[in-house]
């Protein structure tokens, strides 16, 4: 059984031009990694012309898809009748982007087979994770 999901998913940039464009995505879960999901943008898909990749709670992309989430960097509310909006906030900028709702709930049905949500604290080795903490101090 694999131990990572990466699926692609299209996004629509909200910008000020009339039409939005779409840009492509993957999402990314490990289930070494438990609680973390991550977004990856390609270098052509940025303003800055290298890969963005975003990493928030996969309980933040699960509840964002009910209600409007997230206090930080990254914040998700649902739109219409299946968008999702995501804002990536950073010092240079937003981008908010529009993602296919069940574009995210297929991909949140695949971590949860990996890891269930609910029991990532079982995925967890503190002691292996505390010793490579020592090592590194």
């Amino acid at each position: 059984m694999s131990t990572v999901i990466e699926q692609p998913v299209e996004a629509r940039l909200v910008a000020a031009a009339p039409r939005m464009p779409n840009i492509p995505a993957t999402l990314h879960y490990d289930r070494d990694d438990p609680f973390a999901v991550r977004m990856t943008f390609p270098a052509p898909a940025t303003l800055e012309g290298v890969e963005v990749c975003w990493t928030f709670a996969r309980e933040l992309l699960a509840a964002g898809l009910q209600e409007p989430e997230g206090h930080g960097d990254v914040r998700i509310r649902p739109y219409g009748y299946d968008r999702t909006v995501m804002e990536f906030h950073a010092p240079e900028g937003t981008a908010v982007v529009h993602v296919r709702s069940g574009e995210i709930r297929r991909f949140l049905d695949a971590t949860d087979e990996l890891v269930p949500t609910g029991l990532e604290h079982l995925r967890l080795d503190l002691d292996h994770d505390l010793a490579e903490l020592i090592r590194d101090a």
